[in-house]
């Protein structure tokens, strides 16, 4: 039986800070107190030293590029880089080689993540204009749930049809995620710029192709369509200030059903930052103006924007250094989006308990998740220590990411995770994996 004590950690949980320790038995917090004795001799102690204890994070946007882009990234490598920053959970998108848009293709992707992930996990099925009959055939309280891209990006499944598009809304019952961008108002767009710079076109001008209005167009779009059909609808990686008046803070999460998520991303780096990261910023939406990023924090802390995540989506250093119409958009996130938040924390600019609601709380409110998001007594014990006054930079030899670098690469953050748990077995300890943990499938509580 494996027993862990957790002794004298600073517990952020459920809005409140509150000095504690706790018990795990087996895969579940079994006891939450001011003080816990070990009960028996085989108990593991942990002594936090007043160290931060928060829930495992949620992350419901990753892109872990397995089956077939895996000189990129694998479901093992990945899920490893985010237990090492504290993500305990993830859902990952459909847009693989061959892509997850029929249930058995789906069925082989959890079959991959059963034997070789080293955290919690479940998968986005792929809505395409011709595949409404296998959408109908998910089972949701299964899988956790449909995503759309309405724009192109990586690994094309672009749909297109306004048709289709009411036809899903309308039938299916899963939770549909939406890229939002209006693919007609980006190729317009590129169009102008491949005339003026042929295929090198600066990266500045990224944001300007795949601009706040093509993004606001689609979004706004989504959620008429959602409003008409009644389907319940999340909007992925809001990048604009536009988008954000687009939500509403007037309704419990629990009650909403048009929900937002904002990422790291669009959250640390702006249009300004392009000069030194060059496409390593690259992303779909793109990173946009200081304005932008101001908006999208002041909406994500009033409670208009409902999740933190990553977008997690490597590539190779080789894919990012192509001239700009070649080199593809995204980046690694995972192993670092923790450390960033909490240096936002130093800043003043969002409390720990805040950044514990928008990531592990509400994604497991939102996708319905059983057992996870908290720390509560029954749940599974999927836990992360932090110290936030123990700096450390990220170079090269701290990078778990297949892919091999960081945009946050030369960052120096002034926290660390110390220990990561997941289902009750510690995973992580400072730069070292001390197990190796096969993650579960998530299992959400719908009807």
């Amino acid at each position: 039986m494996n027993k862990i004590l957790i002794k004298n950690a600073k517990i952020v949980n459920e809005g409140s800070i509150v000095k504690g320790d706790v018990f795990i038995e087996n895969d579940r917090i079994t006891e939450i107190a001011e003080r816990i004795s070990a009960k028996t001799s085989d108990t593991k102690i942990i002594e936090a030293n007043g160290k931060y204890l928060l829930p495992g994070l949620i992350d419901d946007q990753v892109h872990f590029r397995e089956p077939g882009l895996t000189h990129k990234a694998t479901i093992e490598t990945e899920s490893k880089a985010a237990v090492a920053g504290g993500i305990t959970s993830f859902i990952e998108m459909p847009n693989t080689v061959p892509q997850a848009t029929t249930v058995e293709k789906l069925e082989e992707k959890f079959d991959i993540a059963k034997e070789t992930s080293w955290a919690n996990y479940s998968f986005m099925f792929g809505g395409t204009n011709d595949n409404l009959d296998e959408i109908l055939k998910v089972d949701k309280t299964k899988v956790a749930g449909l995503k759309l891209f309405l724009g192109s990006s990586t690994g094309n499944m672009l749909v297109d049809n306004p048709k289709v598009l009411e036809e899903i809304f309308s039938k299916t019952d899963l939770l549909i995620s939406v890229h939002c961008e209006d693919e007609k108002t980006i190729q317009n767009n590129l169009a102008k710029y491949l005339e003026e710079y042929g295929d090198d076109i600066p990266i500045e001008m990224h944001p300007k192709i795949r601009s706040a209005e093509a993004c606001y167009l689609s979004s706004s779009k989504a959620i008429e369509l959602a409003k008409k059909t009644g389907a319940r609808l999340h909007v992925f990686h809001l990048s604009t200030e536009i988008e954000t008046h687009l939500f509403t803070n007037k309704i419990p999460l629990s009650e909403k059903k048009i929900t937002a998520e904002v990422c790291i991303h669009h959250l640390w780096f702006t249009e300004e930052d392009y000069k030194t990261k060059g496409s390593k910023i690259k992303w779909n939406p793109a990173v946009k103006s200081q304005k932008d990023k101001n908006a999208l924090w002041k909406a994500l802390l009033d409670d208009r924007l409902d999740v933190l995540a990553t977008d997690h989506a490597p590539h190779t250093l080789a894919e990012k250094n192509n001239v700009y119409t070649k080199a593809p958009s995204g980046g690694p996130l995972v192993q670092h989006a923790l450390v960033a938040l909490l240096e936002m924390y130093h800043k003043g600019v969002i409390s720990l308990e805040k950044i514990v609601e928008k990531s592990a709380h509400n994604p497991a409110i939102l996708f319905q998740i059983k057992d996870r998001g908290y720390i509560r007594e029954g749940y599974k014990a999927d836990l992360v220590l932090v110290d936030l006054v123990n700096p450390w930079t990220v170079n090269k030899e701290n990078i778990y990411y297949k892919c091999g670098w960081s945009p946050f690469e030369g960052t120096t953050f002034k926290s660390r995770i110390t220990h990561t748990f997941i289902n009750g077995i510690l995973a992580y300890e400072n730069f070292k994996f001390p197990n190796r943990t096969i993650g579960e499938r998530l299992t959400f509580n719908r009807g």
